[in-house]
């Protein structure tokens, strides 16, 4: 199973919208995703600022950000299995 990463920060709405709509679809289409709070780290605050939530896959590329685009998730899905 994939080991998708979403970076997010607290008290963003957004973020939480996509956490969980990540929860709803992670058994139906086979992965697993783990949270970063880009605020936990320096390089990652200044990597993504204010650009969150975004969603990448196990070789770092980028999914999608801000709402989850469920044709891109298994657009990258489909790809890499």
């Amino acid at each position: 199973m994939p080991d998708l990463i979403l970076y997010i920060r607290e008290d963003c709405h957004l973020c939480s919208d996509m956490v969980s709509s990540l929860n709803k679809l992670k058994v139906k289409l086979g992965f697993h995703f783990k949270s970063i709070d880009v605020d936990s780290n320096v390089v990652l605050k200044e990597r993504y600022g204010n650009f969150v939530p975004v969603l990448h896959g196990e070789d770092d590329e980028e999914i999608c950000h801000f709402y989850l685009d469920p044709k891109a998730l298994d657009d990258y899905l489909v790809k890499i299995r």
